[in-house]
């Protein structure tokens, strides 16, 4: 997932998005805590994704606020 995909979404689908992620999120630290991760650099990747989509929703809370 890369910053243009996310900039073309409306901040409902980033929301919901978001959500996923830290659902996903949560599956992975479980499964590391009980030893079952087989993919660990997956949770790098779903907590940058994270950090990407709140950026981006952010950004376009910023250009709402400055357009009112």
């Amino acid at each position: 997932m890369n910053a243009s995909e996310l900039r073309d979404k409306t901040p409902d689908q980033l929301r919901d998005q978001l959500v996923q992620l830290k659902k996903e999120a949560f599956n992975l630290r479980f499964q590391a805590a009980t030893g079952q991760s087989e993919n660990t650099a997956r949770m790098r990747v779903v907590r940058r994704d994270v950090a990407r989509v709140k950026t981006i929703l952010n950004e376009k809370a910023a250009a709402a606020a400055t357009e009112a």
